[in-house]
Parts: C-alpha cells; structure tokens; sequence
C-alpha cells in the first residue's frame, strides 16, 4: 500500500514505484494524495496489506511521516514502513521516523530500490537478517549523529552584524518597474513555453541519472534515456496541440523596501500600507573570513523608516512576486488514462506538466525583466544561459535553500490572489495545487544571488517564531530541518 501523506500533493515518484512493484508481481493499492494518517492506517488493515510505503515532496511530510509511525507503534502494527519523497533521506529515517516503531523502517531513496527492498521484507528466509542489518545501520547512524559535534553557529545578532552591506547607488539604484501591481495571463502558449523547459530534471523523474543532453549518449543508461525522451517529446506535441492542459500565471511588481531580516511589500509608492512581509532567515553558521551571513533581505534596500540607522544606504526600492502552473484540466486526461490501466503515460504527463510550470516560470521571469520591470530590456541570451542563470535578478521560491520557510507561500499567495487569477491553492501544509505549479519571489539587486540558510539557532527560531506570529512549537513544525 503506498501513499502520499497528508498536505502533500506530490505522487510522480509514488506513482514510479507502483508501476515498478506492480510490473514485479506484487498488487499495489495507491490510496493517492493527501492522505491523513487514520485512512492509511484503517486501509492497511482492511486490505490486509503486507507493507506501506509513505512519499512526500515538501519539508512538513517529515513531519507526518513521524507521526504516522507513531500511530502505528500506537495502533499495536508490525508492517515494514518504507518511507520515500524528495525531502526524505537515510539520515532522517534512522533519527526521527525509526524510533517512534518498533516493526521495520526502511528508507528508499528510488523506484529502482523498491523491488529488493519489499522482495527482502516480504521473504521468509531474508527478512530477518535484512530487517537486522537495516537497524543496525540506522542505529550507527544515530550513534554518528549524536556523537557530532554541532554545527558551529554565531548568535543572531552577530549575524546580522555580518549582513551583505550592499550599495543601492550608481549601477545598482533601484529601478523603478514599468508596471506596478498584479497583472493576470491566462491560457499560456504552450509551444512557447516548450522553448525555456530544462530537460535534465525530466530524466532524474525517472530514475536515469545524467544531464540533458550528454545523458542521450550515456554508456549505461543512454537506450533508457533515448527512449524515455522520445516517448516524452511525442506526448509533449500531442498535448500541445490537443489542449490537454493549460497554464496561468499572476505576477506583481510592488514597492518594497527591507526591514531587518524582513522584506515589507507596499500597495504604493507612498509606502504608507505593507501589503504582505516575507519573514526572512539569516545564515548562522559560522563564515570564512570577509563573507557575510547572507538573508535575502540584503538585497532590497532598507528603508528610511526601517530603524536601521544607516541612511546612506536606504533607497525607494522594489520587489516582485509570482504564481504559475501547467497543471490547469490534467484531471480529465489523468482519468481517462487510469481507465485505460495506462499509468506509464499518466506519469509522463505529470512528469511534462511539471517541465512545463518550470518553464513557464522562466518564460515570465524573462518577460519581467525585459518588460514589465525593466531593468534588463537589452538582455538577450540563448537557452543554455537562461538554464544556467547568466542574468541579473534571482526568483528564490518557499522551501528552498535561500527561503526554507513554506508558510510564506501564504502571504504571497494572498498577495496576488492566486486562487482567483491562476487557479492556484494551497494545501494545510503549503503544498501548492495543481501540483504543476511554482511560486516565488522576484529580487533584482545586481548582486542577488542564490544561497542555502543551512542550520539556525534557538535564537532565530524564537525571534522568526515571533516576527511570523507563531508559537516557537509551531516554528520548529516549519523550520525543523533548519534546527
């Protein structure tokens, strides 16, 4: 029985290893997404299920999965727990899932794992030494762990002494966008689109390791990957041109000027009424000489009312924000294939939806930079330099290294009202619906530049807990591979 778990509406992964198990001779019951604990839990019992498997994308599923191996050391089970997801690793099962059961817990980092996992679990005569030597890793693991020494950090105020001291002068004043506020596309030209998609994340959906398009002529893996494209730019024309899904974007240009560790977007140039704060985090691990401890606040000027006392550096600036997704109408085709039993071409259409709010998200972010901001109207580049980011700005998304915080997608989703102008939501957990979508923020200093937070300190923890308007427990729900 597999799943995946509650607020989280990632499945291609999921759906790759039921294909893979099922095609090995074991019947699969996929319960789908979204699942809460209870359900999996009364299904695994109903079905008489043999073992469960739990996928999740985003950061708080660490946290469900914990709690559903909770419940089933609670509920008395001794079903092998295979846990699986984009955010999941080997490190995390052993410390936070593993011990809250007493049956086996096993990671899976792939589909092509899956097989000699579950083949191991579910034999008489293997089971016991794997199951044995399974924890006897993940207790070295967990000795390894404990024995380490912490991560050397720096007190938040020492930190923030250390900020990127930016200029907003010259070269890089801020420039003024010629277009303030929302503005709304609909129904995105697909074969446009075509032209920005990043091929190298197509194939590590399916497990072929490799970078496009070097990964075509792969010694080991080349005949797979051949075959998979081929397959891929076959449906990618048919949907096309038959319209089986669509593709919305919102975007707003706004004042905004940076608040401490906050980004404080305005309605207007008066900067009077803050239409939304983005609650920043600030690198606390201690930083080779002469570099700063980077938040993406450094790169919006700070305000003439900020409190910061450095005047010299305040400026009128401006900040961005954007929703999009391809995902709009895939129901209807999704459906049709699963009553065909097709679910090979189910997953290459998630896999090509997905391609596609990647790449709608660089067709607009090239737009706002040449047109609606601005500031780059003369850029021109190839699609190898758009790929590889040669140009001025960045557009940080919520749950990545340089913004791990996923609540902020609240406020921007608010900000824009993405549910009326792109068709987009939110689950409880900050999963984004359709599952094909992307949101992030538009920063456009000359010397914005992608960077990971890493580890924090109690310290940060307690003071975002209360810049956000959170309880401390409810900030280490969010911000707890951070800690």
């Amino acid at each position: 029985m597999v799943a995946t778990v509650k607020g989280d509406v990632h499945d291609i992964g999921k759906n790759i290893v039921g294909v893979v198990l099922g095609c090995n001779g074991y019947e699969i019951i996929d319960l789908g997404v979204m699942v809460p604990a209870d359900k999996i839990l009364h299904a695994a019992k109903e079905h008489g299920a043999q073992a469960i498997g739990l996928s999740g994308l985003i950061t708080p599923s660490l946290e469900e999965m914990s709690h559903i191996a909770a419940e089933m050391q609670r509920q008395g089970f001794d079903l092998p727990l295979l846990i699986g997801g984009a955010t999941t690793s080997r490190a995390h099962t052993a410390i936070k899932i593993a011990p809250n059961y007493k049956g086996p817990v096993v990671y899976v980092p792939d589909a092509s794992r899956a097989v000699g996992v579950v083949t191991k679990l579910l034999s008489l005569d293997m089971r016991d030494g794997y199951v044995e030597e399974v924890a006897a890793d993940y207790e070295k693991v967990r000795g390894q762990h404990a024995s380490k020494k912490g991560v050397a950090l720096v007190s938040l105020e020492a930190a923030r002494a250390n900020r990127a001291k930016l200029e907003f002068a010259g070269s890089a004043a801020p420039v003024k966008p010629k277009q303030l506020g929302v503005t709304v596309l609909e129904k995105l030209d697909l074969a446009e689109l075509e032209k920005y998609i990043d091929w190298s994340p197509f194939f590590q959906t399916w497990d072929l390791a490799g970078s496009y398009p070097k990964i075509l002529d792969d010694a080991v893996v080349g005949e797979a990957a051949r075959n998979v494209f081929s397959d891929g730019q076959a449906m990618l024309q048919q949907l096309i041109v038959e319209k089986w899904i669509s593709a919305n974007a919102v975007f707003g240009l706004f004042p905004a000027n940076a608040v401490g560790d906050d980004i404080v977007f305005f309605s207007d140039e008066t900067r009077g009424k803050p239409l939304m704060t983005w609650h920043g985090l600030r690198q606390q691990q201690e930083r080779p000489t002469g570099k700063p401890h980077q938040c993406l606040s450094d790169f919006v000027a700070p305000g003439v009312s900020s409190g910061t006392g450095d005047t010299a550096r305040c400026a009128a600036d401006f900040a961005g924000a954007f929703a999009v997704t391809a995902g709009l109408g895939i129901e209807r085709k999704l459906a049709e294939f699963e009553a065909q039993h097709d679910d090979y071409r189910a997953i290459m259409l998630k896999s090509l939806a997905d391609r596609l709010a990647e790449a709608a998200a660089e067709w607009l972010h090239e737009r706002v930079r040449k047109d609606y901001w601005g500031y780059a109207s003369g850029e021109s580049m190839d699609s190898a330099a758009l790929i590889a980011e040669k140009y001025r700005g960045i557009r940080p998304a919520p749950g990545y290294p340089a913004c791990p915080d996923h609540t902020s997608k609240g406020g921007l989703f608010r900000l824009l009202d993405a549910p009326k102008n792109a068709g987009m939501n939110l689950t409880e957990s900050y999963a984004m619906m359709p599952a094909a979508s992307v949101a992030g923020f538009y920063l456009a200093h000359p010397e914005a530049r992608y960077f990971a937070v890493g580890k924090i300190g109690r310290d940060q923890l307690q003071d975002w807990a209360q810049r956000a308007g959170f309880s401390v427990a409810e900030a280490e729900k969010w911000l707890a591979p951070l800690l």
